[in-house]
C-alpha cells in the first residue's frame, strides 16, 4: 500500500473529510487528493502534520 492509500484509509476510519484534513494539515484539498492518488508524495513535514491529525504513528502512514 502506499502513503496515499494508507492516509486515505485511516481518514475514512476517522470519518475526517479530505478538505478538513487539508485545511488542518496547512495544505490545499488538491494537494492531498495528489497524495492520496498517489501522484505527490508528502513532505516528511506535512507527512508528520497529517499523522498528527488523524491520530496514528507516522509509520502507519508509510506501511507497505
Amino acid at each position: 500500500m502506499s502513503v496515499g492509500k494508507n492516509v486515505k484509509e485511516i481518514r475514512f476510519k476517522r470519518n475526517i473529510k479530505q478538505v478538513e484534513l487539508a485545511e488542518k494539515v496547512g495544505i490545499t484539498q488538491a494537494m492531498l487528493c495528489q497524495i492520496e492518488r498517489g501522484t505527490k508524495n508528502p513532505s516528511l513535514q506535512v507527512a508528520y502534520e497529517i499523522s498528527k491529525v488523524l491520530e496514528c504513528d507516522i509509520e502507519k502512514l508509510m506501511e507497505e
